[in-house]
């Protein structure tokens, strides 16, 4: 026989307290004054009867939706994964459900839709480019908004990581081991990580004593990698290390090494920011620096659930983020 839904009565009549005490404990009421017994009780009640909050019907009273939007720049590139999974993970324990896109022209015109039926509750921005249209709409709708490791020059709604500091780690540990000649294979232009990256890296060779090594910018792919490691190769002196801005670049340019008739890490060092599985499974091995993107997801869907439509919030992530080493880094030959 089909089991029937669990009400709030249900858990009411578990707890031993009115239907509307067990409404503001699952909805997290903030101004609810009960006994910290009382509220383990309602828990302890929602969990052995496994009531869900039926989110159509509270939608109906709170005129929200209960869903947020999360745009990425592609869902080609493995880094976005990490972010998706932690801002689920948080949408959910707060009763959300995540919608993720793509910022594609035609993803983009449904999430305006969606939008301008109030159809989401807010929406974050993981570098998709040129939000401003975008941006505009949210602002008229009056609908929250957050950029993701992304930041606007003209306002200050982010949270981000400190991906200087990211930079910095994986040149300090080129510098350890002995490399002098150290070039960056950086992103694109536009990106506001690829610049924080950039300027973590010149300021750790300042750091170190070293002059910069030559800079190249390429897109965050492979295909984008692999041609900007070719173009660092064919410069007058080869660099022995060679820092990439990204993971998905980081592929390319290993491939980049190997068309040229060298050896990782014996003619060149490498080194990427941004860990993922794939990473240990690379021949060789990359060392990478590992960034909470988890956390970053986590964060931002945090943020979101909380912001006042015209709320300021200018945030860094501190960490954790650590230096993976693996076999793509090694002294260099003398």
């Amino acid at each position: 026989m089909k089991r029937s839904r669990v009400t709030l009565a249900d858990v009411a009549a578990v707890a031993k307290v009115d239907r509307a005490v067990v409404s503001r404990v699952v909805n997290k009421d903030p101004t609810l004054n009960i006994r910290p017994e009382t509220r383990e009780r309602v828990l302890a009640a929602v969990e052995e009867l496994g009531y869900r909050p039926n989110v159509a019907a509270r939608s109906l009273r709170t005129s929200r939706a209960h869903m947020f939007g999360l745009f990425i720049p592609d869902f080609a590139n493995p880094v976005y994964a990490e972010i998706i999974k932690g801002a689920e993970a948080e949408a959910a324990s707060q009763g959300y459900v995540l919608v993720t896109g793509s910022a594609s022209g035609a993803a983009l015109g449904d999430y305006m839709d969606r939008i301008g039926q109030g159809r989401i509750d807010g929406l974050l921005l993981a570098g998709t480019g040129d939000e401003s249209g975008l941006i505009a709409q949210l602002d008229r709708a009056a609908i929250p908004w957050l950029m993701l490791n992304n930041r606007s020059r003209s306002v200050k709604r982010y949270v981000i990581l400190d991906d200087a500091r990211a930079a910095a780690l994986a040149v300090e540990h080129l510098v350890r081991l002995g490399h002098r000649r150290i070039a960056h294979l950086a992103g694109p232009s536009r990106a506001d990580t690829a610049t924080r990256r950039s300027a973590g890296y010149s300021a750790a060779m300042r750091e170190a004593g070293l002059p910069e090594g030559p800079v190249v910018a390429a897109d965050y792919t492979p295909a984008g990698g692999a041609a900007a490691m070719a173009r660092l190769l064919a410069g007058p002196e080869r660099p022995t290390a060679v820092f990439v801005a990204n993971v998905a670049s980081a592929i390319g340019a290993m491939e980049g090494v190997r068309t040229a008739g060298l050896e990782i890490p014996r003619d060149v060092s490498i080194v990427a920011v941004h860990d993922l599985e794939l990473a240990g499974y690379l021949n060789p091995a990359l060392t990478t620096v590992r960034m909470p993107l988890g956390e970053l997801g986590r964060r931002g869907v945090t943020l979101l659930a909380a912001l006042e439509p015209d709320d300021t919030v200018a945030e860094v992530l501190a960490g954790p983020i650590e230096l993976i080493q693996r076999r793509s880094t090694a002294p260099p030959v003398s």
